[in-house]
């Protein structure tokens, strides 16, 4: 699949949520946005813990955008609840699932028959994960999700890429890994050595990873 590395189409939107506007903004790669064409495919991608500075501007967040935009999709970054100008208060996961579905819902009228994807970063991962279960969601990408901060009781059933650096200080990567090896149906499994959680000098290695994850789905 042809990759889209020009910079893409940037919007910034408001968007309905169940506690009022969620704030967003929405990245289409400059082919698809010049195209005629229906876009068949798309992201939505959740950030880091509110509590703690995570937002849909967040370095890791972006990058994932960026391998889902060169893959050929249009990406939607979204605020949760009570982040910048989106309403509401945190909500310790329950919510911002909420939150989460409601751009998933907001993404299929928006583009009506595309296959939706969905990533998401340390808390964002955790609810991605909470997400994808109540949605038709064809690929989930987690980086480091937090399963021990948000709880997680059922497992979705598409195509899943888990992202580790093996050096998190937030994420225990040896606890992840016994986790996903106790999944009856576990995660494609990405264990990065040398890598804190914020992926601090390795962002590019993720956009491999996660690029080249996205082309080996497309090829299967």
């Amino acid at each position: 699949m042809p990759t889209a590395r020009s910079r893409p189409v940037t919007e910034m939107l408001t968007l309905p949520g169940p506690s009022g506007p969620l704030e967003a903004i929405l990245d289409i790669p400059q082919e698809i946005a010049s195209a005629d064409d229906p876009v068949s495919q798309a992201a939505v991608i959740c950030h880091p813990h509110p509590v703690y500075g995570g937002t849909m501007t967040n370095k890791v967040v972006h990058m994932l955008a960026k391998a889902f935009n060169e893959f050929g999709m249009p990406t939607v970054r979204f605020n949760f609840r009570g982040v910048g100008a989106s309403a509401g208060h945190y909500d310790e996961g329950r919510g911002e699932t909420q939150d989460a579905i409601a751009v998933l819902d907001w993404a299929a009228q928006r583009w009506p028959g595309a296959r939706l994807s969905l990533g998401g970063f340390s808390f964002g991962g955790a609810v991605a994960i909470r997400a994808a279960v109540e949605r038709d969601v064809r690929r989930l990408v987690t980086v480091a999700p937090a399963i021990r901060r948000v709880s997680v009781d059922r497992l979705p059933a598409g195509d899943w890429l888990l992202v580790q650096g093996d050096r998190d200080e937030l994420v225990d990567a040896q606890d992840t890994q016994r986790w996903v090896a106790g999944l009856e149906t576990p995660p494609q499994l990405a264990l990065l050595s040398g890598v804190d959680h914020f992926f601090h000098g390795r962002l590019n290695d993720l956009r491999e990873v996660v690029l080249d994850w996205l082309r080996g789905t497309a090829d299967a």
